[in-house]
């Protein structure tokens, strides 16, 4: 199997495992209480006071709900990032109506340039990869506003105040980046499926001494553990499927704007021009 895509798509694979693992635990244990040649041996441990099963289960289910909660925690976290991108641009769309026609439309389509560079590389993101476009365009907008066209024509106040939006813009980026990168951690995943194993044992020598009892719990804690791992686990990078966070917000702050009306500073109305670009 190639390296790369088990590393893309490990969350998927360790949610199979889950899966699987939970499934062969209940049967293997099923097969130890009945068939094996320690079955009677098994027998003599009855007498487990059923309380003993909180105190497994507890701790299993706070190791589920903290990986849980990093899991989700990065989705929300990748969510903000697009939503503060997006609203930096606007941002700047909105402080570059000070600037006169001609630099403005410079100004518009650089920022064009750069939020579909990021809208577009998503699928990237999916894969754990990122596209060297879009810094290279980050670059450029950053020159752009930091030159002394725009010091001269917006003022030392606005110029600052756009750079501040560009840099807000690169941050969040990075954000999204690193979170993008994160993966499974197998060590915190064992220790879970080491707790749920002795969760399933535990279930297994309270009932004892009534084999269907024993199987019917170990079933119910199969079928409540199990999709629910799996169901962390595929939400491993919060830019891939099925929880996918969306470049929408992105892509609708630079929608239109190659052919946006230039402001006149001056008058503040329309100026008879209009930016257009081929992207």
């Amino acid at each position: 199997m190639n390296p790369d895509l088990l590393h893309t798509y490990d969350h998927y694979f360790y949610a199979l495992v889950a899966l699987l693992g939970t499934a062969l635990g209940v049967a293997g244990i099923q097969w130890f209480l009945r068939q094996s040649r320690w079955a009677a041996w098994a027998q003599s441990l009855h007498g487990v006071a059923p309380p003993f099963i909180n105190i497994i289960g507890v701790l299993f289910g706070l190791t589920l709900a903290f990986l849980a909660n990093d899991t989700w925690s990065a989705h929300d976290r990748a969510t903000n990032a697009v939503f503060r991108e997006a609203d930096a641009l606007r941002s700047l769309v909105t402080l570059s109506a000070a600037l006169p026609g001609p630099l403005q439309g410079r100004v518009r389509a650089a920022i064009a340039d750069y939020g579909q560079a990021s809208a577009a590389e998503w699928p990237l993101l999916a894969r754990r990869q990122s596209s060297a476009q879009v810094p290279d365009r980050a670059d450029a907008l950053l020159r752009l506003l930091a030159g002394r066209d725009v010091a001269s024509a917006a003022g030392d106040t606005v110029q600052a105040l756009m750079l501040r939006k560009v840099s807000d813009i690169r941050d969040e980026r990075d954000q999204r980046i690193g979170l993008s990168q994160t993966h499974v951690n197998p060590l915190k995943w064992l220790g879970m499926a080491f707790l749920g194993l002795v969760t399933l044992l535990s279930l297994a020598v309270v009932h004892v001494e009534n084999q269907r009892a024993a199987l019917v719990a170990m079933v119910l804690f199969a079928l409540a553990a199990a999709p629910t791992a799996a169901i962390v686990l595929v939400q491993g990078n919060p830019f891939e499927q099925p929880a996918s966070v969306s470049p929408a917000p992105i892509a609708a702050a630079v929608q239109g704007l190659d052919t946006l009306p230039v402001l006149t500073p001056a008058l503040g109305k329309p100026a008879f021009q209009e930016v257009k670009r081929d992207f």
